[in-house]
């Protein structure tokens, strides 16, 4: 552990949770399309769910760099 950058270590592990949402968001839009496809869900149904899934993709995204700000703010210092 020799030049260890807990700053940059935080840094990897919140890109590597934006990319798992990223992932999660478009898996669950898929699921969505082929149940609307499938007839289980109508298409307001389907896009209200997807809007949904944005909605709240973008609040944990939010959330992330909210909390990810001071340990960037404090390595700049």
């Amino acid at each position: 552990m020799a030049d260890f950058d807990l700053g940059d270590g935080l840094r990897k592990v919140f890109l590597a949770g934006v990319g798992a949402l990223a992932t999660t968001v478009e898996k669950g839009q898929e699921i969505v399309d082929d149940l609307v496809k499938k007839g289980e869900l109508t298409v307001e149904q389907g896009k209200a769910l997807n809007t949904e899934l944005k909605r709240k993709a973008e609040e944990v995204k939010e959330q992330s760099v909210k909390k990810d700000e001071p340990a960037t703010e404090d390595k700049a210092e």
